[in-house]
């Protein structure tokens, strides 16, 4: 999917050609391809160029670096949970991360983006979808979160008409917010993470997440994580939500749902010691937790 800052002395492993866990190519959606993906740390140079307009949302928990390729055009930062890269049709791409890069991938051919441009009555000839590199938009992040849903789902009827629908809907939004034809979405910058002194930043951000995710059983203070970045609580809150798109609350939260679903994957443990394990006050409010996250059980998601 992306890429990273501050690259490490040690050379990363190259992998063979990403296998998608996840993939929509048996279910006979037309026109897009939606699929998932989890790899390792590495480096992955794709084969030649996608046909199609590629789409990739980070699904990786935890924020990672990655140093990215597309075409002519180099980019190294962190992704978080919810950014957005875009690869145009027909441009090779590579990339190197320096954690478990986890993504959704969607692909739509160029053929069926110029389609819906006619009928928006935008000139075929002249659309060009532009590269895009960690980019911030809830509306089009729904849409692919919308497509993952109904991947997993599975089945043809419905679903293949309700992911041709989406399909639909996705390229009317490309074409609005990046064509260059068409006035673009501002770029996600700024935060822990973000401007001038972004290696630095980075840092700091990583360092916060290794707290959090070294501390999910323990209580986790604002100010502890404040005094991690060097900022004041105030200033803290506003730039860790404009780095990852949660308060610090929702992103601890975040992380203690992660961690749970993994010992419920993973271990025997009963549902009330794993509630213990990642933070909760008691199996109930793993519960609630639980269902707002994923609108299932801790015990119906061990069984699935």
């Amino acid at each position: 999917m992306a890429k990273a800052s501050q690259v490490s002395n040690t050379p990363s492993p190259k992998l063979d050609s990403p296998v998608p866990v996840m993939s929509s190519e048996s279910l006979g959606w037309q026109p897009l391809l939606v699929e998932e993906f989890q790899q390792p740390p590495g480096e992955v140079d794709l084969p030649g160029a996608w046909a199609g307009h590629s789409i990739a949302l980070c699904l990786a928990p935890r924020p990672y670096r990655l140093h990215q390729v597309i075409g002519d055009r180099r980019y190294t930062g962190l992704y978080s949970k919810g950014d957005i890269s875009i690869t145009p049709a027909n441009i090779p791409a590579s990339y190197r991360a320096e954690g478990d890069d986890h993504y959704l991938n969607v692909q739509l051919p160029a053929q069926f983006l110029q389609s819906v441009a006619q009928e928006a009555a935008v000139d075929p000839d002249r659309l060009e979808l532009v590269t895009e590199f960690r980019v911030c938009d809830p509306q089009l992040e729904q849409i692919m979160l919308l497509l993952k849903a109904e991947l997993y789902k599975g089945g043809g009827g419905i679903g293949r008409l309700y992911a041709e629908s989406l399909a639909n809907v996705l390229a009317a939004h490309l074409l609005r917010e990046y064509s260059s034809t068409q006035p673009r979405v501002a770029q996600y910058e700024g935060g822990l993470g973000g401007s001038a002194k972004q290696t630095l930043h980075e840092r700091k951000l990583l360092q916060v997440s290794e707290y959090i995710h070294a501390h999910l059983d323990q209580d986790i203070k604002l100010v502890d994580l404040a005094n991690i970045a060097s900022v004041s609580q105030f200033h803290f809150s506003r730039l860790f939500k404009q780095s990852t798109g949660l308060s610090p609350h929702q992103y601890l939260l975040q992380q203690r749902v992660e961690r749970a679903k993994q010992l419920l994957k993973t271990s025997k443990l009963a549902i009330a010691e794993i509630a213990l394990q990642c933070g909760f006050n008691s199996q109930s409010h793993l519960g609630k937790a639980f269902r707002d996250a994923t609108g299932m059980t801790p015990k119906a998601y061990r069984k699935f």
